[in-house]
């Protein structure tokens, strides 16, 4: 059966991961209520059609810290991708810079940095967590501004993990630890079992290369896990510029006054996020504090938003209430787990063919020129 929708792919990455994996790539903290709500919250949006207007060329063009981009969307950052397919930063940023986007590339990424550079036919982004030992994070910088990385997301909502129930439930630990229930729940997937066995489990190489560690996956975990550092504040924007010469988007805004404080402290952007329902349950979602934000803080720099984005009419919901842009999170790593390169690909596509119709259908063919009139709350 075709795979027509973001749903659909959702369906069919469910169907080949084990469960172990295929949780770690959908749950969100304690009992799932902010991951739900970035989704729902788009539901209580509706639009306000024009007829009778000329819709015979749509335009969803739009540009990001001079990038020219297909749409205001980049595919976002996400860790461990390696556990849905080997090379998946590659492949993701292939997708990416097909569909004339820009590729956001983690901290925990299970492909190292020169390959993802290598692969990459777009504009890459680079995200960063940083660590007690902030040689570790000057190290990815230096090392990304070397590879031609132009944007950095520093992320400031996780000085710890989230409280993720699933992590419990199904025994998740890195390294794996290989018991019955583990056994059997891969032995029932043998398309992911023989791709994991061919290329091995997923490493954090960057991180293991950027804390000269070696690829040992519990090290990098607790690099990651414990030695957050959490001591970072607003003035430590300043330590970011010494060692990036390019824009600095701080991501993991959920209030208006963290908004004015990040144009306080100099930052080039901002991304209105709770991390995909994975950190604070009952936070904010981005939807909700787009319209507020954009009016403390419109016009001094670009906002950003993710959380929830499963169709094309959303990225216009969202560009109608003042973003400048959305990242992708979960949608197109469905498609890279279903259907490899080519499944990340046509998630992106259908995103993009969706919010043609939708701008089509709303009459409003320019998608840079949507406003608040052009959405109303129902």
């Amino acid at each position: 059966m075709p795979l027509a929708t973001v749903s659909d792919w959702r369906a069919a990455a469910r169907r080949r991961l084990p469960r172990f994996a295929f949780d770690y790539l959908e749950g969100g903290a304690e009992d799932g209520r902010a991951m739900a709500r970035n989704e729902s919250a788009f539901g209580r949006i509706g639009f306000v059609p024009r007829s009778l207007v000329d819709v015979a060329n749509v335009d969803m063009t739009a540009t990001l810290y001079g990038q020219q981009l297909a749409m205001p969307v980049a595919v976002g950052p996400t860790g461990l991708n390696g556990l849905y397919r080997p090379q998946a930063e590659e492949k993701l940023a292939r997708a990416a810079g097909r569909a004339g986007l820009p590729f956001v590339l983690s901290t925990a990424s299970t492909s190292r940095i020169e390959s993802v550079r290598a692969a990459a036919c777009g504009p890459l982004w680079l995200q960063l967590y940083v660590q007690n030992d902030r040689r570790i994070a000057e190290r990815w910088m230096a090392k990304a501004r070397s590879c031609g990385f132009s944007v950095l997301l520093i992320t400031v909502d996780t000085p710890v993990a989230g409280t993720r129930d699933h992590y419990r439930r199904n025994g998740f630990t890195l390294p794996l630890r290989w018991t019955p229930r583990l056994l059997l729940d891969i032995a029932r997937h043998p398309r992911w079992c023989l791709s994991t066995g061919v290329h091995g489990m997923p490493q954090m190489v960057n991180l293991a290369d950027c804390s000269e560690q070696r690829a040992d996956i519990t090290t990098q975990a607790a690099t990651m896990a414990q030695e957050m550092n959490r001591s970072l504040t607003w003035t430590d924007l300043a330590w970011l510029r010494r060692h990036w010469n390019g824009p600095v988007v701080v991501k993991g805004i959920g209030c208006v006054d963290d908004a004015r404080l990040a144009r306080q402290y100099g930052a080039d952007g901002i991304v209105l996020s709770n991390h995909g329902g994975r950190q604070l349950e009952d936070a904010p979602t981005a939807i909700e504090l787009l319209a507020a934000v954009v009016d403390a803080v419109g016009g001094s720099m670009p906002v950003l938003m993710d959380g929830g984005i499963r169709r094309g009419s959303a990225v216009a919901k969202a560009v109608a209430l003042g973003a400048s842009g959305v990242l992708l999170g979960r949608a197109p790593l469905y498609g890279l787990a279903a259907g490899d390169e080519a499944g990340a690909e046509e998630v992106l596509a259908i995103l993009r063919r969706e919010l043609e119709v939708t701008l089509r259908l709303l009459g409003r063919p320019v998608l840079r020129e949507l406003g608040r009139s052009d959405v109303t709350r129902i």
